[in-house]
């Protein structure tokens, strides 16, 4: 089974580990045996971190984006619902459900948004967008190569702006440098071999020195420090 999941990762941290700008945001392509992205798209954004769940209409934007080249049989998105189809979903329907405070709220505001996407990808292509969450290993790959452009980008907005940047990382993983890009790879059990893919095209890497630490403030998060070589 051949299934497009998106997510948004990683995001620059001020000097007390909190989030300010949520960074990328990927859509990827995942087949058997369901362990990276087959193919992907990522897009630098750093919005306000305050209104990431606003990113889940952009996220499926760009499986619908990614379905214009790519063939698959269900797309999964990073809400959790039951893996209910999105366009089946209504408002009554959402209060019935286990979605409490903050949360209720923000899934009503976007859901007409996501709802039409979910219609329009179901009439052109006949496959159900469902609203699936974390139990989804592909939206899982989604978030670990989020983490992995996140650092690409984050490494050119450095550099252009000539100042260190702190990172914060999709939870339980960790980076690592590879010949032409970068590699983040789950630390969670039973994950060992589900990672994120983002290739260096500019060579990006090799201009900035990566420092990797735990955050204190997070458990099960790591951050980076990412600063340009002198």
């Amino acid at each position: 089974m051949r299934i497009v999941s998106a997510d948004s990762g990683a995001a620059v941290l001020d000097e007390e580990f909190q989030p300010l700008q949520i960074v990328a945001c990927t859509a990827v392509l995942v087949d058997y045996p369901y362990r990276e992205a087959l193919k992907s798209i990522g897009e630098p954004i750093f919005v306000d971190a305050e209104k990431g769940y606003e990113l889940v209409v952009h996220e499926l934007k760009l499986c619908q984006k990614l379905l214009k080249t790519e063939k698959a049989n269900v797309v999964h998105l990073d809400i959790s619902l039951g893996a209910m189809p999105i366009n089946e979903i209504t408002a009554a329907e959402l209060s019935n459900m286990k979605v409490y405070g903050k949360a209720r709220t923000h899934i009503l505001k976007i859901l007409p948004k996501l709802r039409k996407i979910a219609a329009d990808i179901n009439r052109i292509y006949n496959i159900n967008v469902l609203a699936i969450g974390k139990e989804s290993i592909p939206v899982r790959i989604a978030e670990l190569t989020a983490g992995a452009y996140a650092i690409i980008f984050s490494a050119k907005k450095a550099l252009e702006e000539k100042r260190g940047l702190t990172i914060g990382l999709p939870s339980k993983c960790q980076p690592k440098k590879v010949a032409d890009g970068i590699i983040v790879h789950s630390l969670m059990p039973a994950e060992h071999d589900i990672y994120g893919y983002a290739k260096d095209e500019e060579k990006l890497l090799e201009k900035i020195k990566i420092v990797e630490m735990l955050n204190p403030y997070a458990r099960g998060f790591r951050a980076i420090q990412i600063v340009p070589k002198e």
